[in-house]
């Protein structure tokens, strides 16, 4: 396999994870650190999506079949996929942030710590 993405096509797809990882940090939510954890996480998997949509799924297409193309970068397809990459990213920390919110509010009552009685007080209907 031959990889024919130059510098500036290089350039342009690291911009457009960034971009793309920004915007994640800024729809999760939450805390600064989990916006850090989204913005790097969304930005590599933008990053190494593109980097095998252009090379690998239309690496074959010569640059008069793809248009617009930045330097050997397939920049509409890269767009799409960057953006259904963010979309997933969001979503799956989204639900974990949820799910681990759920699990602090509601882990004395799962415990059986929740009811206002002591943990190893025996209920009334135990006699």
């Amino acid at each position: 396999m031959q990889w024919d993405l130059g510098l500036q096509g290089l350039a342009v797809l690291a911009a457009m994870s960034l971009g793309f990882g920004a915007v994640a940090g800024l729809i999760v939510g939450k805390g600064v650190a989990y916006r850090v954890v989204a913005t790097a996480i969304t930005t590599v998997a933008c990053f190494v999506v593109g980097l095998v949509t252009s090379e690998v799924l239309f690496g074959w297409a010569t640059e008069e079949e793809l248009q617009p193309s930045v330097d050997g970068l397939s920049r509409d397809d890269v767009l799409l996929v960057s953006l259904l990459t963010t979309a997933v990213v969001v979503l799956v920390m989204r639900y974990r942030a949820r799910r681990a919110g759920d699990e602090e509010t509601h882990g004395d009552r799962r415990a059986g710590h929740g009811n206002g009685e002591a943990a190893d007080a025996p209920s009334e209907g135990r006699r």
